[in-house]
This record gives structure tokens, C-alpha cells and sequence, in this order.
């Protein structure tokens, strides 16, 4: 797997650590529990997306674009990380915002991701929930293109096969450290929803022949139409990279921690937020990683995840995205404890 072939810029903070969470095992009765701190890649407070950007926006600057274009939720981590990458180098950004949510009020709308837009120069346009976002995103390209640009058009959760190519680069990553610690992880466990990070990680684990399972656990789309997508966007990124053909049953996503919507948190999200918090000092968002922590937490509480496993819990970052949800956690006793 030679990646060095594809454009990149390389400015994520890599390889991110691999850490245990003794105190969250202990609490759990197990299984050994172990991150992998992708929320601390750099650009913007870090995430998932800063290793997919590195090969999209390394591919624009190849095509010399000077704007680049994309699209996402309001609290969209993406978008937050597009428009760091595009300050950094001096492009323009335009971002779609879609309401997904209806969730009304200044925190949600005006802070959090909002917030960090705009103070990286960004761009910004509202859609309703529901609208057809690469339409959009074309509407504002070919504006662009009128008035002398060279807009580079990024699909939401920059999940594509050029964005995936982060993702089987941290397949590689990961199976070094723990062959370098000898450890045995039995499963990998992370939030999925535009399909490109678990597409990545399918498509790098299969071309290294790591024979390691990986759980996606939705924050979207059902399970039929999540592992339709991540099957999809996991064989174009192993035909990209030059890998054999991934097996179908390679992908697996649990989505049964979704709740009432996309970016709508529940008591498991909000719970795993705390748990992790609390136990280990770390932050969740409550749209991506908290499903996917509340997934994991209560697939051990279930015995469907074993008491004797290694799981690698791989932490997408989103954490500026807990400022847009302050009121879910208003039930928090926080004077009781402060006296």
C-alpha cells in the first residue's frame, strides 16, 4: 500500500497516540479498552477529517484550485476542519449548511462549529433539512466559475475515494502500534456516517491483511443503506490504492444507537459523554463519537462485546460541537457538586 503515489500536505499531527482507558475497563467489569486519539490530528481542535483533507485538499492544489467548496451540517466537524485547511493555504471556502436537525437557538446555530467557521474566514449559506446538498454545491460553483474561480467541489465528510485514502493510511498506522506494543486487538469499534472514514480503515485493513474486525456504529442512515454505502466507497478506495477486491462481509454497521435523528443526542449519548469525561478526561462530540462511545459501552454491558477482548475504540474528535449543545446537558446537578 504506497500512498506516496497521491498528493497530500502534510500537516495532521501524526501518528495520533493509541492509549489505554484503564479506569473506563474497570467500570465496564472490561473487555481492555484502548483509543485512538484522532481528535488530536491538529487544525482546528483536530478529527477525523483533518487525515481525509490532507489527500483531498493536496488534490486541489494539484488541480490549482484557489476556493474550495463544500457542504455539511450546521454543526458540521467538516466543514470546521475544511475551512482551517483552506486559511492555512490561502483558499477561499464556501460551505453549505444544512438544517438536519431543527434545533433552534444561538447555541446551535451561532456557536460551537458555527463559531469556528467564521473565525477561519469561511464562507457560509443555509439550506433546509432535506435538500439536495451536491446541487447546491454546484449552484455556488458554477457562480464561482462565472466570475473567474477555480472552485475544487468536496463531498460532505469528505467521503470519496480520494478522502478515504486517510483512513487506509490510519489502518496502517494503527496495526504498527500495536504490533509494536504486541497487542492483539480483537475489534475496532468507531462512529460512522458518510461512509469514508470506515471505508478507509475496511479497504487499509484488507490490504494489509490484518484479519482485525471492525465495527461501525451509525449516527444516520439505517444499517441496510449504511453498509451499502461503506461497501461502495470501501471497494472504489481498494481499487484506488491498488488492493484485491474487499469481501462484503468485511463491513459491518450497528445502528441501532441513532435515537430520534442525525445530531439529536439520547441519555446513551449523553452518558457515554460523561462516562468518558469523567473516567478518562477525554471529550466526545454528541453527534458522532458519543453514538459511537454509546454503542460500544452498551454492546459490553450486553455481553456482545466479551469481557476478555482488545477493542480499540477510534475517537473521530468533534468535541467544539459540545458548545453548540450546552442545553442537553442542563440536567447535569453542576450546583450540588460545586458546593
Amino acid at each position: 500500500m504506497h500512498l506516496a503515489r497521491f498528493p497530500r500536505l502534510h500537516l495532521a499531527h501524526l501518528p495520533t497516540p493509541l492509549e489505554p482507558m484503564d479506569r473506563l475497563s474497570k467500570a465496564l467489569g472490561g473487555p481492555r479498552l484502548f483509543i485512538k486519539r484522532d481528535d488530536c490530528t491538529g487544525m482546528s481542535t483536530g478529527g477525523n477529517k483533518t487525515r481525509k483533507l490532507e489527500f483531498l485538499m493536496g488534490e486541489a492544489e494539484a488541480l490549482g484550485a484557489d476556493t474550495v467548496i463544500t457542504q455539511g451540517a450546521t454543526q458540521s466537524n467538516h466543514v470546521r476542519q475544511t475551512a482551517a485547511f483552506c486559511a492555512r493555504l490561502g483558499l477561499d471556502c464556501h460551505a453549505v449548511l444544512e438544517d438536519r436537525t431543527g434545533i433552534p437557538g444561538p447555541d446551535y446555530n451561532d456557536n460551537g462549529n458555527v463559531l469556528l467557521d467564521h473565525l477561519h474566514g469561511a464562507t457560509l449559506s443555509h439550506v433546509p433539512g432535506g435538500s439536495d446538498m451536491n446541487a447546491a454545491m454546484e449552484e455556488v460553483a458554477a457562480r464561482l466559475k462565472a466570475a473567474g474561480k477555480r472552485p475544487y467541489i468536496i463531498p460532505g465528510g469528505g467521503s470519496n475515494p480520494v478522502g478515504a485514502l486517510g483512513y487506509a493510511n490510519c489502518a496502517l498506522e494503527l496495526v504498527h502500534q500495536a504490533n509494536e506494543r504486541s497487542l492483539a486487538v480483537g475489534l475496532i469499534v468507531h462512529a460512522t456516517g458518510s461512509a469514508g472514514t470506515q471505508a478507509g480503515l475496511v479497504a487499509g485493513l484488507h490490504a494489509i491483511n490484518a484479519q482485525i474486525p471492525l465495527l461501525g456504529i451509525g449516527v444516520r442512515a439505517p444499517r441496510a443503506k449504511q453498509e451499502e454505502n461503506v461497501f461502495a466507497l470501501a471497494q472504489a478506495t481498494a481499487e484506488k490504492i491498488g488492493a484485491p477486491p474487499v469481501p462484503r462481509e468485511m463491513v459491518v454497521a450497528n445502528t441501532d444507537y441513532v435515537g430520534e435523528g442525525y445530531g439529536i443526542p439520547n441519555a446513551g449519548t449523553i452518558e457515554a459523554i460523561e462516562m468518558f469525561a469523567q473516567l478518562e478526561g477525554i471529550l466526545l462530540d454528541p453527534v458522532y463519537s458519543g453514538k459511537g462511545a454509546a454503542g460500544l459501552i452498551d454492546l459490553v454491558r450486553r455481553g456482545v462485546i466479551g469481557k476478555e477482548e482488545t477493542v480499540v475504540f477510534v475517537h473521530t474528535g468533534g468535541s467544539a460541537g459540545l458548545f453548540g449543545y450546552r442545553t442537553a446537558f442542563a440536567g447535569a446537578d453542576t450546583t450540588a457538586k460545586a458546593a
